[in-house]
């Protein structure tokens, strides 16, 4: 009688152990409790095979002006302005939390300089976070404001220091606001980094014809959803091909078919937040589908569905 191979849906990233190659996305599930319940996030069978949680700085953070969202077409437009309680409050009170749920728990970090994201990098060498993903899009105080992200060096800079302070996996999340995001991966990479993951959001705005004004406070967002999808995907195609590390897929994931197409351009997991906005069940009804893929198609990992 010939065993049927079942297929494996668990990933590993530099030793980041997944149940499954679906996750929270940063900055739209919170810290997690707030979601737990939509989402299926328990302390014995979770569903994400883990959670980005929203992006933790040095001290709290305030955020933008309101208002802060707007809808478009095809996706949604923030400029929620990084708010976040800072991350002596996230250990003390949202971490604790964390470590109950059967998930793995990423924290997103964020900086004005080197010295801030090597320091978080630091204070996270805790039990309950397993990795760190670096959002590389914050502006450079230092050097005018440019985003790390937007130039090789710096982006290898903050790189080379948080893999210095930290011994979780780092995960460094690429900007798609730069000319040749291959460059950045390759510099990324070359700097330490275990993992690249993108796309963070495209620059865009909205105007209120009637009101003769910007819609968003601060005039410009982050467009995410559908419609960065196809941008999304080349990135990550081109990221895969540049680097020899796990590339985690983000931008416009609704579905378990948009997360196959990731995988075969080149991704090893994904990340979910816009659509789980709007349809919290969509978490299940993606591992669901990949499960489901994988077994009618004979793929035995996510790895091998790789073009």
């Amino acid at each position: 009688m010939e065993l049927i191979q079942q297929p494996d849906l668990s990933v590993n990233i530099a030793g980041l152990e997944l149940a499954n190659p679906v996750l929270l996305a940063s900055g739209t599930c919170g810290y997690g409790a707030e979601v737990a319940d939509l989402v299926g996030l328990s302390l014995y069978d979770s569903v994400p095979g883990g959670i980005v949680v929203k992006g933790i700085s040095l001290k709290p953070r305030l955020g933008n002006p309101p208002p802060r969202l707007a809808e478009t077409p095809c996706g949604l437009l923030n400029s929620i302005g990084l708010e976040n309680v800072g991350v002596e409050v996230f250990l003390e009170q949202k971490l604790p939390w964390l470590r109950s749920v059967n998930t793995a728990v990423i924290v997103n970090i964020l900086g004005n300089s080197v010295e801030e994201y090597a320091e978080l990098a630091s204070l996270l060498n805790v039990a309950g976070v397993d990795a760190l993903e670096v959002n590389i899009s914050c502006p450079n105080v230092r050097e005018g404001g440019v985003a790390f992200g937007a130039d090789p060096e710096m982006a290898a800079r903050v790189t080379k220091a948080v893999r210095n302070a930290s011994i979780k996996p780092v995960i460094i999340k690429l900007s798609p606001n730069v000319t040749d995001i291959a460059v950045i991966a390759r510099a990324c990479e070359e700097a330490g980094a275990d993992a690249l993951s993108l796309i963070n959001t495209l620059l865009g705005m909205a105007v209120d014809i009637k009101k003769r004004r910007p819609v968003l406070a601060n005039v410009f967002g982050g467009l995410s959803g559908p419609a960065v999808k196809p941008v999304a995907l080349r990135m990550v195609w081109q990221a895969s091909r540049a680097v020899n590390i796990p590339i985690i897929g983000i931008g416009g994931i609704s579905s378990w078919q948009d997360a196959i197409e990731f995988f075969m351009a080149g991704a090893v997991a994904v990340e979910v937040g816009t659509a789980v906005m709007v349809r919290p069940s969509v978490v299940q009804e993606i591992v669901s589908g990949i499960g489901q893929f994988m077994e009618e198609t004979g793929a035995f990992d996510v790895c091998s569905m790789r073009l």
